[in-house]
């Protein structure tokens, strides 16, 4: 990089020095002289030169030995001093100075020679090289057809070019040398050769162009990208070559935007061509210059019928006066609007996202499902970016997925997550190509708006199945429990019971007669008595442990903690006054997540102590159960344990979270809301 220091500071520096003193010598010279010896001015042609040796000479920094950074050195030096050999020969000629002719024989001549570069350019783009094969044969044909005309200008005489140009040799010529390196030949016979040489000029352009197609197909990864910085590039050359035949008088300064353009996005595909997103730029780039082209047309549609209905009233010159001012008045304020609904048409209602998102939350507030409101969002992604297919995707517990699809997928895809609260709940699936996915930074941010609305749809679907199988497992679970009541207390109490009453009946009838066997069905009956009284107590222990009516909260938790059977295991329980004062069912809650907190404990953590502390703070129950055991190694399934602990939790609007902090011990906390119950 550093021997090709010095050789891209010479391009810039003979390029932009060309331009300088071309531009400082232009305008000493009268336009009126400069039109009669057909010199342009200089900055045209010294700018496009510009534009392509500076490219150029960063490509020749970074790399040094590419073929396609020399020639865009060369080719932009050429350009410039081509400008300044046409300003001196202006310049020479009108203050009779010498070196007209070498500026002549450079401007008129060698200037020729810039109809080689494209081609060249284009058979040897991206890697350098010209194709191999027959392509290899084509190639060279077709740059022989290209160089016929600069060879040709090389020697032919001055008289018979200007002849063929049908133009007179200008006075300021005369007595200069302008054929040293000519061949004497009729006139005529010079006339019919260099028609021949610039009938050659387009057929040398098909080879390339079709070396450009073919290699633009067989490309992939980074060669790709290439080739689509080349059709940006040849599309702006299209747009520029349009809008000179639309508008002659922009021919002046169309050509130096165009061939920099060219240069800058030679250089960005073969040094960086992931700098920007080409596909982007390419969709961008086409769907601008058609909405602008169908707004101008109108604007001329408008302007031409407003003229000719006026020119058969009024004089042609006043005719056309007074429709410019009709339509600046009249159309004017509408052109805007025109532009907005051209703009709509194509790519959506993004230009207004309040009635975007407003569209979309009305149209949410109509969904009766969840899948219908995932269906509505789909559609609104759809019509606000013209996308034409859009996918949301919602995951369910279990691994299901809820989809709703917006247009028929194909192509390529890119993927947005759909979060809510930090958690991924879903994804939005939208095409990876094309002009009207090209977001701008306001578009991104307002796609972002409709999946933050997509998320907050998606998560009230969740909650909202959540919430009818939460019912249906509640119906389920009291269902169940009223069958096992009734079963006990059918199948096992109250036989028990009409047992006891049996027995006590039968006893009173033998009591007189056989008091023996009266007090043998006694003592049966009071055993049956107090079987049917535990059985009773089993059931209001499954109901509610009794050690919470009868200690309270803190005081089952220690006697669970007691009845531990772990060596070497301590437990301290904590807990304040305020616990006294607690909901039924929060009581439960804490109790059973307590019990299994610290049953885990003794199976499986190999801990020295564990501290389970319950709070009260903040209208939530807070219980802690921390210890210095193994910890749950990463990876490690959640057991049934795990599981109803979050469940118990989440029964009651809380949360459970269990946590490893160190080396060494686990941390379960469970909140516990009081206020749904107050």
């Amino acid at each position: 990089m550093k021997k090709a220091t010095p050789a891209a500071v010479a391009v810039v520096a003979v390029s932009a020095g060309s331009l300088i003193v071309a531009s400082l010598l232009d305008l000493q010279v009268p336009s009126a002289h400069r039109e009669r010896i057909v010199t342009e001015v200089a900055w045209t042609a010294g700018i496009a030169g510009l534009g392509l040796a500076v490219p150029g000479a960063l490509l020749l920094r970074r790399l040094p030995r590419h073929p396609i950074a020399w020639l865009l050195c060369l080719s932009g030096i050429h350009w410039c001093l081509d400008a300044a050999a046409g300003t001196w020969l202006a310049y020479a000629t009108w203050n009779d100075l010498p070196g007209a002719a070498a500026a002549f024989w450079i401007y008129q001549r060698l200037g020729a020679a810039l109809l080689v570069w494209l081609p060249l350019l284009l058979l040897i783009y991206p890697a350098g090289r010209l194709p191999g094969g027959r392509w290899r044969i084509a190639a060279y044909l077709s740059l022989t057809a290209s160089c016929l005309m600069p060879l040709l200008s090389l020697v032919i005489p001055a008289g018979a070019a200007q002849q063929r140009a049908g133009e007179p040799m200008p006075a300021e010529f005369a007595g200069l040398n302008l054929d040293p390196t000519s061949i004497p030949l009729p006139d005529g016979w010079w006339v019919a050769i260099f028609q021949v040489s610039f009938l050659a000029i387009p057929l040398g352009m098909i080879v390339p162009v079709a070396v450009v197609v073919r290699r633009f197909r067989q490309a992939d990864g980074y060669d790709r990208l290439r080739m689509r910085w080349l059709l940006w590039a040849a599309i702006i050359d299209l747009l520029v070559v349009v809008s000179v035949l639309v508008v002659p008088e922009l021919s002046s300064v169309a050509l130096a935007p165009a061939v920099g353009l060219t240069g800058a996005a030679v250089v960005v595909a073969i040094a960086r061509p992931t700098l920007l997103d080409v596909d982007r730029l390419l969709g961008g780039t086409v769907l601008y210059a058609a909405m602008a082209a169908t707004v101008l047309a109108v604007d001329a549609c408008v302007l031409g019928a407003t003229g000719l209905f006026l020119g058969q009233s009024l004089p042609e010159r006043d005719a056309a006066v007074v429709a410019v001012l009709l339509v600046t008045a009249g159309y004017g304020p509408l052109r805007h609007r025109l532009w907005l609904l051209v703009r709509r048409l194509v790519l959506g209602r993004r230009d207004d996202p309040y009635r975007v998102v407003a569209g979309l939350a009305e149209q949410l507030e109509r969904s009766t499902s969840p899948e219908d409101e995932l269906l509505a969002v789909a559609r609104a992604v759809a019509e606000a970016f013209r996308s034409p297919y859009v996918i949301v995707e919602v995951d369910r517990p279990g691994g299901e997925k809820v989809v709703a699809t917006e247009g028929v997928p194909a192509g390529r895809t890119t993927t947005l997550p759909i979060t809510y609260r930090g958690e991924t709940v879903g994804r939005v699936i939208l095409p990876a190509a094309g002009p009207r996915v090209s977001l701008s930074q306001r578009d991104e941010r307002l796609l972002a708006d409709m999946v933050r609305q997509a998320a907050v749809a998606a998560r009230n679907a969740h909650l909202v199945g959540e919430l009818q199988r939460g019912r249906e497992l509640i119906v389920a679970a009291r269902e169940e429990e009223r069958r096992r009541l009734r079963r006990d207390l059918h199948d096992g109490l109250g036989p028990t019971l009409g047992g006891v009453a049996l027995r006590i009946d039968t006893a009173r009838n033998l009591a007189a007669r056989r008091p023996e066997e009266a007090d043998r069905l006694l003592r049966q009956a009071r055993e049956d008595a107090t079987a049917a009284v535990a059985d009773v107590r089993r059931l209001v222990h499954d109901l509610r442990p009794p050690a919470l009516d009868d200690v309270g909260l803190l005081g089952a938790v220690r006697q669970q903690a007691a009845r531990l059977r772990a060596p070497g295991l301590t437990v301290t329980v904590e807990g304040g006054d305020e616990l006294e004062q607690l909901p039924a069912a929060v009581e439960v809650a804490a109790y059973r997540i307590a019990s299994e907190a610290l049953a885990n404990v003794a199976r499986h953590a190999s801990a020295a102590s564990c501290l389970v502390r319950l709070d009260v703070a903040g209208g939530d129950l807070t219980v802690e159960i921390t210890d210095d055991g193994v910890g749950i190694p990463a990876g490690t399934p959640s057991g049934v344990g795990l599981v109803s602990l979050r469940e118990r939790a989440a029964e009651l609007g809380g949360d459970c979270r269990i946590e490893c902090p160190g080396d060494r011990g686990t941390h379960v906390r469970a909140r516990l809301p009081l206020g749904v119950f107050t």
